[in-house]
């Protein structure tokens, strides 16, 4: 009887493991192919968004909207995404998804003590934004390795900016550059300038805090360091080729 038990037991646990091991491929299969389908396909929302529209609805903040809609990549000023690549990530054309030496800095910074600094590149930005959640545990942060890369081995460079530049929060409740360009400048994306698409990267930090239209002082200092980096990397042509 007790090598009944035993064999039950461990019957149980095989196949407790098969669906276990089912249920892992199958996600994993499907997380590759939402990747893989939104390489073409503009997404029609981000896991951030819908996160802020709960969180308006938890709120009470019944007059909230979200503003976003897709510009593609042919119709955004270059110095769109140039701005974004200076002032947030400038070894974006280079790394493989995470800039290790910005990796080590921060762990070093947090080692004397020091505040603990961001390090996401904007291809870790991009999988955070679109698939997950905002917060700094250790799933999350695990799940965004995880996406990131994804996104790297399946999109080229150009679509992750594409779709970066897309879905990032630029405001409270405006999302993308085609929604931020006509809230704060009352123009299509294709006609910024360099001095205002700085002016966008520079909020990106802490986008319901700060204004593109109306730029505290240390935004237009921030938006002026953006604009001399993207000088100083050589203009638009710096992402000329980065496909």
């Amino acid at each position: 009887m007790l090598e009944s038990a035993m064999t039950t037991r461990r019957s149980l646990l095989l196949r407790l493991f098969k669906s276990a091991a089912i249920v892992l491929v199958s996600w994993l299969a499907l997380s590759w192919l939402m990747v893989l389908v939104l390489r073409f396909v503009p997404p029609w929302t981000s896991a951030v968004m819908m996160e802020r529209r709960v969180s308006a609805l938890v709120h009470g903040q019944h007059g909230f909207e979200i503003h976003q809609h897709w510009v593609p990549w042919k119709e955004v000023s270059p110095y769109v995404p140039l701005a974004m690549v200076a002032g947030e990530d400038q070894k974006f054309p280079f790394h493989h998804g995470f800039d290790v030496d910005a990796i080590q800095d921060a762990i070093d910074a947090a080692d004397e003590g020091k505040r603990l600094r961001g390090a996401s590149t904007i291809s870790q930005q991009t999988a955070k934004n679109l698939f997950l959640w905002n917060g700094r545990s250790f799933i999350r942060k695990g799940l965004e390795a995880y996406f990131t890369v994804l996104i790297e081995m399946t999109w080229p460079k150009q679509r992750i900016l594409e779709v970066y530049m897309n879905i990032a929060e630029l405001g409270d409740g405006i999302y993308g550059v085609g929604a931020a360009s006509d809230a704060y400048f009352g123009m299509p994306p294709a006609r910024l300038g360099p001095a205002q698409a700085a002016r966008l990267a520079a909020v990106l930090p802490n986008p319901r805090r700060f204004h593109a239209d109306h730029p505290s002082a240390y935004v237009q200092g921030r938006a002026n360091w953006i604009q001399q980096q993207m000088n100083q990397l050589g203009g638009p042509g710096y992402l000329q080729g980065k496909r």
